[in-house]
């Protein structure tokens, strides 16, 4: 009879607990895009619209264990379900893997979803300017600061780029793929980089490099452009060795993370 009190004694201080970790301070993303060289962000992804499924075998954990071994300084996890085979939990079971910032990629429409990834345990979303209105995109931007998320606002021409710039966004990403014909040139981080410290001089704003980077090559061009960070998914999925690939495009300034 009297082991009501103490059942539920036990409940509350479990869900304190839970109560809690949702209360933590979140891992910096900007953090680690001001360490020195070249900050990476390992992306896991299963599929893409354009190239269908990425590795005949899927094995997200171990996937993770190499791009930590190698040395991310953050990690991306795409969980749009539908056109790139994510899944929305796989974050927080990753997350719970590694120490680094954790990015959730998806197509964020709403404000609801900000909320949605926080709790999910994300540290930082992406929001793709190209399909957010300029209200949209800064209500999402206030939703996130209030939660303690960071955003990385993706953009792929001047136009969104001068968008951007006119919000509170403090992480812009650069995609290098053309949305009219899905090529893909470096040559866009260039041209934007150059657009937004003419923008913007002496700006405090990071910015990290989004698709087509396959080699150290790749890296250090866009380190002497002065990036901060490079986002790499398909080419680390696609790796027989993604661990040496993550060393090789970290250089000798990735750090471990565990």
């Amino acid at each position: 009879p009297g082991g009501g009190p103490v059942i539920l004694e036990k409940i509350v201080a479990s869900r304190k607990e839970k109560v809690a970790a949702l209360e933590a301070p979140r891992r910096s993303l900007s953090e680690v895009l001001g360490r020195k060289g070249i900050s990476l962000i390992g992306e896991i992804k299963r599929a893409s619209p354009s190239q269908g499924t990425l590795a005949s075998s899927w094995n997200p954990e171990g996937l993770l264990k190499s791009y930590v071994k190698g040395g991310i300084r953050a990690l991306s996890v795409v969980t749009e379900p539908n056109f790139f085979s994510g899944n929305p939990a796989l974050l927080g079971h990753l997350k719970k893997r590694c120490s680094c910032p954790v990015l959730r990629k998806d197509f964020l429409l709403h404000p609801l979803e900000i909320h949605e990834s926080y709790f999910l345990g994300a540290d930082a979303v992406l929001l793709i300017a190209a399909i957010l209105e300029d209200r949209t995109l800064k209500e999402m931007l206030r939703a996130a600061e209030n939660l303690g998320l960071e955003c990385l606002v993706e953009v792929h021409s001047s136009e969104e780029l001068a968008r951007v710039l006119d919000t509170s966004a403090k992480i812009i990403g650069i995609n290098n793929r053309d949305l009219r014909d899905f090529s893909v040139s470096l040559k866009t981080t260039e041209k934007l980089l150059e657009e937004l410290h003419r923008r913007e001089p002496g700006t405090a704003r990071k910015v990290v490099s989004e698709s087509g980077i396959t080699c150290r090559e790749d890296a250090l061009y866009l380190e002497s452009l002065g990036v901060h960070g490079i986002l790499v998914g398909t080419a680390l999925v696609r790796s027989e060795d993604p661990e040496s690939l993550v060393r090789d495009l970290a250089g000798e300034t990735g750090e471990r993370a565990s």
